[in-house]
């Protein structure tokens, strides 16, 4: 974690497992944490990308706030909450 933020790497993963994975560290992350960064890719497809979207935007998840598409179309951001 760097100041406050939590990057995951998801390359190589597919749907499932990169679900996993995110559910399990929003799972442990406390107060102290601002958002995830995903590290999803996009020179191979946009399953992972949709997936998040799909699985964690529009108050689907109750940690999150919002999902934001980053400066790099191969990341995507799970705001926790504002800075």
């Amino acid at each position: 974690m760097i100041n406050g933020i939590v990057e995951i790497d998801l390359h190589g993963m597919n749907t499932y497992k990169a679900k996993t994975l995110i559910d399990s560290q929003l799972r442990r992350v406390n107060g102290s944490v601002y958002y995830i960064r995903l590290i999803h890719g996009f020179h191979g497809g946009t399953e992972l990308k949709l997936m998040i979207q799909d699985a964690y935007g529009n108050g689907k998840h109750p940690k999150v706030k919002r999902v934001k598409n980053g400066n790099n179309p191969g990341i995507t951001d799970l705001i926790l909450r504002e800075l």
